[in-house]
């Protein structure tokens, strides 16, 4: 890991995101928090010495800023998670446009917001990870789950896209497909099932080693699901 030393992760929360700060910082990474709320990040950073930024992944400014910031406060970020994402339910005769566009936003625009500014701090230095989280919607589209579809199947082909241009000059662009339901306090597994939910921490150690590969032999594409999962 002495190749990174700073990891931005937009979208954070108490879910895969707080087990990635947690990993990234036992292995001597620094970390920046960004959420649009972040009162409930305070326990997080504390735990991994973490700095915290509020920003809404959807506005140009407030992303600008975000960098801007991190940079002031201890540098640029050479390994960035985007994982971000919103979703909203429902027959597609009756979805709200709204909703729909706040779906898309969220899950796939904010994504290229991120990854733009992240790229353009990368690109002088040689170097870096940008490293997207996708979901099952990201390579299938369930019934009357189109929005979160439309803006997963959106956000990895930004992340094809982007490993295209920027693998070559020395960046590692992944997607990873997280295929099944993630674990925490509120999605508990059931007794007959204990094994149908990922472990956050799990699914935390899978990108921490896409992070540690050579880069004669970089991964683009993880899909990580149970073993009980059906796909």
């Amino acid at each position: 890991m002495s190749q990174y030393q700073t990891a931005l992760i937009v979208g954070a929360g108490s879910g895969l995101s707080a087990s990635l700060a947690r990993l990234f910082s036992v292995n001597g990474m620094k970390i920046a928090l960004a959420a649009r709320s972040t009162e409930k990040l305070a326990a997080l950073a504390t735990e991994t010495g973490a700095k915290v930024f509020a920003c809404d992944a959807t506005q140009r400014g407030e992303v600008e800023k975000l960098f801007n910031d991190m940079e002031a406060a201890f540098g640029a970020p050479d390994v960035v998670v985007y994982n971000a994402s919103f979703r909203t339910r429902g027959s597609i005769v009756d979805l709200e446009p709204a909703g729909v566009e706040k779906a898309i936003a969220v899950s796939a625009f904010g994504g290229f917001l991120v990854g733009q500014q992240a790229a353009r701090r990368m690109l002088p230095q040689g170097r870096g990870a940008i490293l997207f989280t996708g979901a099952s919607a990201s390579v299938k589209g369930y019934a009357q789950s189109a929005p979160f579809a439309m803006g997963k199947f959106a956000l990895r082909g930004l992340a094809q896209s982007m490993a295209r241009e920027l693998g070559p000059r020395g960046i590692h662009v992944a997607h990873f497909v997280i295929d099944g339901g993630i674990r925490s306090e509120r999605r508990l597994p059931s007794s007959d099932k204990p094994d149908a939910l990922l472990d956050p921490d799990a699914i935390a150690q899978s990108y921490l080693h896409v992070l540690q590969q050579p880069r004669s032999a970089w991964t683009f594409e993880l899909e990580v699901r149970p073993w009980v999962e059906s796909f």
